[in-house]
């Protein structure tokens, strides 16, 4: 497996990827909306996007945001989306995703990578504490998560 960072010309990798992604959500599927938004996404600089590869198909995507603090004046990055396909998964590929992203933010001079998951996900919650994230208070729905880099 290898995970690399896209850009623009390669968001046909992650496509197909975040329309499954979003109906794992219940959301509809949409390929025309998934491709429109994480070309926008891509586009205007908005998002880092990592692909995993196996044999050149990919199999799984994280996908940050960054998050600027006037305060501490630094961008620190959210982890929003990470997806592993079904067949693909509990064999480290979604750990490996969030570590790059985590060397991503710390090479970036960020300060923190945050996430969020839903209170009932428990797979995601596990490897997240894991990996060493600290559980942040909870709202109704999600749990908090962050990690200094």
């Amino acid at each position: 497996m290898k995970i690399k960072r896209i850009d623009l010309a390669e968001a046909n990798l992650v496509i197909g990827l975040f329309d499954k992604y979003r109906v794992f959500y219940q959301k509809s599927s949409d390929p025309a909306l998934a491709e429109k938004f994480i070309k926008t996404r891509l586009g205007n600089n908005e998002s880092v996007i990592f692909v995993a590869l196996e044999n050149d198909l990919p199999i799984g995507f994280t996908q940050l945001y960054p998050k600027y603090s006037s305060v501490s004046a630094v961008k620190n990055w959210i982890l929003n989306d990470l997806y592993v396909e079904p067949g693909f998964r509990k064999q480290g590929i979604g750990e490996a995703l969030i570590k790059t992203a985590m060397d991503f933010a710390k090479s970036d001079g960020a300060s923190y990578v945050q996430l969020e998951t839903a209170v009932d996900n428990y797979t995601a919650q596990s490897l997240y504490e894991a990996i060493g994230f600290q559980k942040q208070e909870p709202d109704t729905e999600f749990f908090l998560y962050r990690i200094p880099v």
